[in-house]
């Protein structure tokens, strides 16, 4: 274990745990909020002051006040789960380097809204990916196309200068492997943006028993290509904590964050072994 990690787990509230956190001091956020979270909260106003510098185009301007209206006024559900979400976005731009990208997880019901409103706040120059987690467990509707994806939007906090290095991240296996040499196949290929991964299997070791919980496989990929040894990454909806224990196991430091006591309870046996500091 590199002795100059640090590895943190925070109990509380995310938006303020967000605000004490140094401007530009970590170089890859990961988050899978709550689906339902804000819509449950009452609705509130906002106001933002207009700006006519600053290098973010759109951000809290006019362009992202204008799209934010029009989509909020649009769906009133999701202007309670926006409200939620976007003070702790903003602060997730505050704190991200100039390299750093966010991984914002989300489902069919909410990434629409979200991808629009996203490329308004943080300029749509930052938006790098829409990526589709698939996979093929649970559920079988048989009134619809059964709903068996994710989406993981992904924004850099400067476009210029962001870091991404696909060719460290684990392959895949090809579709077709007679269409390609013995020796690609031996390789694998480099992921697309679709992941075919399955979730984590319910009878398999990797499996917490926390009930959102994501898999291994799916934030290592995440965290080899948008980070580097040494690096930070955080997760303000950490859960059962696999952006931890990915991110420890590639070399990174991490930062969690989760208000629930079950999730801090999972956390802690899970990394028993490692010298977490739990606040």
């Amino acid at each position: 274990m590199n002795n100059k990690l640090n590895f943190k787990v925070i109990q509380g509230d995310n938006l303020s745990a967000l605000k004490s956190m140094p401007e530009q001091s970590v170089q890859l956020i990961y988050v899978d909020p709550p689906f339902n979270t804000g819509r449950t909260q009452t609705r509130g106003t906002s106001s933002t002051t207009r700006t006519e510098t600053g290098n973010r185009m759109g951000f809290k301007g006019q362009r992202y006040e204008i799209v934010k209206e029009t989509i909020l006024s649009y769906d009133d559900e999701f202007a309670d789960y926006w409200g939620f979400l976007e003070p702790r976005l903003e602060q997730a731009w505050r704190i991200l380097k100039e390299t750093g990208t966010l991984y914002v997880h989300l489902d069919y019901r909410e990434a629409h809204y979200a991808k629009v409103l996203l490329d308004a706040l943080f300029g749509r120059e930052c938006f790098l990916n829409e990526i589709i987690w698939a996979y093929d467990y649970g559920g079988k509707a048989k009134s619809r196309w059964p709903a068996k994806h994710d989406t993981i939007l992904v924004y850099v906090k400067d476009p210029t200068k962001y870091f991404f290095n696909n060719e460290t991240v684990d392959r895949e296996p090809y579709m077709a492997p007679g269409l390609v040499t013995p020796e690609k196949v031996e390789r694998g290929k480099l992921p697309t943006d679709v992941w075919w991964h399955t979730i984590v299997s319910p009878t398999g070791n990797e499996k917490t028993g926390y009930p959102t919980q994501k898999p291994l496989g799916v934030l290592r990929r995440i965290i080899q290509a948008s980070s580097q040894e040494g690096d930070v990454v955080l997760d303000f909806f950490a859960g059962s904590g696999t952006t931890g224990a990915a991110a420890s196991e590639l070399g990174r430091s991490f930062i969690l964050v989760d208000q629930n006591p079950e999730a801090i309870s999972v956390m802690k046996e899970r990394f028993s072994s490692l010298p977490v500091t739990f606040e």
